[in-house]
This record gives C-alpha cells, sequence and structure tokens, in this order.
C-alpha cells in the first residue's frame, strides 16, 4: 500500500532524472560550441565551507534558509486567511460574502508582483512594515485567496446532513468544525493544498524584488560575484527541485496517513 502511494513521485523522479540527463547533454554540447569552460568545482563552496574545524553554511545555504523561514511563516497565515475568507463565503452574511468575494477576485486577477510593489512602497511605509513582514504578508495575502477556493470547494462537497447530525448531537460550533468537519476537509483538499505551498514556495523568489535575501538573491549576487550564470542558476534550481519534491512526498504519506486512520475510524 505504502509502495503503491509513492508509486506516483517515484515515476517522477525518474523522469525528472532522465529530462535532466538530455537536457544536460544539450548544454554540455551548446557550451562546447560557444568554447564556455564550466566551472561546477566551485559550486560547492558557495553551498557549505570549512572553517576553523567546523563546516560553515555559504550563501546559498543561507538563502535556503531565509526562503523556507518566509515560506512556513506565509504558509500559516496563508491557511488562516484561506479558512477565514471561505467560511465568510459560505456565511449568511451579506457584507462577509461581499468582502470575501472582494478579495478573492483582486487578488487573483492582479500580479504577485504588483501587489508586493504597492505593499512594500505605498502601504508598507505607512504601516511602518519591514521588508520581511511585507513578504511574508503579501505572499500571505496573495495565496490565501487561491487557498479560500480550495477550503470553500471541500466545505460545500461535505454533505449538509454532518453539521446536523453535529449539533443534533449537542456539539457546539467549534467543536464541529474541530472534530468532524476540518478533519474531512483536508483529506478531501490535501493535494490541491499541496499545489498551493509548491507554488507559494516559487513565488517566494519574487520577493527578491526587495532585497531580500532569500535564495534566488543570493544567487543572483553570486553570478555578478564570479561570471558563472549557468553553474548558479542550475544549482539554485535543483535547490528548488529538491525542496518542492520534498514537499510533495510529505503530502503523499500525508494522504496516506489520513485515508487509512479515516478508514479505522469509520
Amino acid at each position: 500500500m505504502i509502495l503503491k502511494a509513492f508509486k506516483p513521485i517515484l515515476s517522477a523522479i525518474v523522469q525528472i532524472l532522465a529530462l535532466m540527463l538530455i537536457l544536460g547533454w544539450v548544454l554540455d554540447s551548446g557550451a562546447k560550441a560557444m568554447n564556455y569552460q564550466w566551472q561546477w568545482h566551485r559550486v560547492p563552496d558557495f553551498i557549505l565551507f570549512y572553517e576553523q574545524e567546523q563546516w560553515w553554511p555559504a550563501e546559498l545555504l543561507d538563502g535556503l534558509f531565509v526562503t523556507i523561514k518566509i515560506s512556513l511563516i506565509s504558509l500559516f497565515f496563508t491557511l488562516l486567511i484561506g479558512i477565514a475568507t471561505a467560511l465568510l463565503r459560505l456565511s449568511d452574511s451579506i457584507v462577509g460574502r461581499t468582502l470575501a468575494t472582494l478579495y478573492i477576485e483582486f487578488i487573483r486577477n492582479t500580479p504577485l508582483l504588483v501587489q508586493i510593489y504597492l505593499l512594500y512602497f505605498v502601504f508598507g511605509p505607512v504601516l511602518g512594515l519591514d521588508r520581511m513582514t511585507t513578504a511574508i504578508l503579501a505572499l500571505s495575502i496573495f495565496q490565501g485567496a487561491y487557498t479560500a477556493e480550495i477550503f470553500r470547494g471541500g466545505l460545500n462537497s461535505i454533505p449538509r446532513g454532518q453539521f446536523e447530525a453535529s449539533f443534533s448531537l449537542g456539539l457546539g460550533t467549534f467543536v464541529t468544525y474541530y472534530k468532524v468537519i476540518f478533519p474531512q476537509l483536508l483529506q478531501r483538499t490535501l493535494p490541491p493544498l499541496t499545489n498551493e505551498v509548491v507554488s507559494l514556495v516559487k513565488n517566494s523568489s519574487i520577493v527578491s524584488v526587495m532585497a531580500i535575501f532569500d535564495l534566488t538573491t543570493e544567487g543572483r549576487n553570486i553570478v555578478s560575484e564570479t561570471a558563472m550564470p549557468f553553474e548558479i542558476w542550475f544549482t539554485v534550481a535543483a535547490i528548488y527541485l529538491a525542496l518542492t519534491l520534498s514537499l510533495s512526498g510529505i503530502s503523499v504519506w500525508l494522504e496516506y496517513r489520513l485515508s487509512a486512520s479515516w478508514q479505522t475510524s469509520r
């Protein structure tokens, strides 16, 4: 059962490796035609370096830590904004539904880069937000709009009778959602939520326009100093790929665990 659950991931890894081999051959052929001298031996120095009898993270690893930090904090607020907006859209309040709809439509129909500029250059100085807070806020607001629609679709797929049965048993609204609705909601929305998490990690690279030293910014700085665009950017891409594939693997494992626990409880 576990092997079956991870089979799509293993298949994807094999396909990616095959694609990387083909891409590597094409690049090597192109580099020879351009007389470009590969300098892959210098790349590890920008990931880890040895000093004072211990290993220290270098620029790319420092940037990766910043990217992970921004992504994790943004994910927390994305889920909060998403579930709150979804509940507002399904509420009986006309004002709540209107505000939630306007928020979703505005965010989904404007580019993330424009929203970052608005927050960073217009609202950030007024509210006294630093660059890191602005980046987290921009990503959370942007991804929250898409996550809200995922949660709304998941809530609509849960039969209304389950709410009524919970209330008839004397369960309050909070306990009903916490014990009955949210476990089912997570199970039903986990695959699209994984896509949003992956999208969040990739979109975090855009905050480099605010001079935040994330993975993308560190990669750009190294390229400007070393003139090694191919080696550095392929290394940065490989780090992002490893990060997103790890998230996909965790999602498959969680989906398997939730499915198994749900079948046991039934």
